[in-house]
């Protein structure tokens, strides 16, 4: 007993790549446990964020933690743990709101030929995402895309770099500030067309 006591205490000092190393190198996959209680609450709050309701993502959190687990010799260390399973969890959400069809997509003309690197552009998309009223920005992730739902959440709500969704989601750098600009703008456009509001 004491011996088990021990070993959880020293698990628990290992960082999330030294557990999965020593799970791929031992083959004891007891030492998810670890990473299931670091993780668990936090992919649980984000399938919650996703899609709207506690009782599917309860579900959608078990479906992820169990694929993390059936895949963690797929990990390469390219990304970080945490960027790796949420990935997998924001694919897992967005592929369960499309398989349930249960979302109105609000879908608008984008200009392709629009500066994608055009810095001041983005910038004043920024500024309009953190203006909106916390309660108005609920109800427009709610009614947009789930991709778009996914990258702005990865961007303002997880604090993800540019580089660190490109490799969560195997983009390129310029793919992901395009997709970002994208969300960003249809976030702008359904405010005002809701809200009635002007630029």
């Amino acid at each position: 007993m004491l011996l088990d006591l021990e070993r959880k205490v020293e698990v628990k000092k290992r960082s999330d790549r030294d557990i999965i190393d020593l799970i791929i190198s031992t083959g004891d996959r007891s030492l998810f446990g670890e990473l299931y209680d670091r993780y668990s609450n936090k992919v649980f709050r984000k399938c919650c964020s996703m899609v709207g309701n506690e009782y599917d993502a309860q579900d959608l959190t078990q479906s992820i933690l169990l694929k993390a687990f059936l895949n963690i010799s797929n990990f390469e260390g390219r990304s970080s743990f945490s960027t790796w399973i949420y990935a997998i969890t924001y694919n897992s959400c967005i592929n369960f709101l499309k398989s349930k069809k249960r979302k109105a997509y609000v879908t608008d003309e984008f200009d392709s030929k629009h500066d994608i690197s055009d810095e001041i552009e983005s910038e004043i998309e920024n500024k309009k995402i953190f203006e909106l009223e916390l309660e108005q920005l609920k109800g427009l992730l709610d009614e947009i895309k789930p991709k778009d739902k996914m990258l702005l959440l990865m961007k303002y709500q997880d604090n993800l770099s540019i580089e660190q969704i490109a490799t969560a989601l195997n983009l390129s750098n310029s793919a992901v500030k395009m997709r970002l600009l994208r969300a960003r703008s249809r976030v702008r456009k359904l405010r005002e067309k809701l809200y009635n509001l002007s630029s």
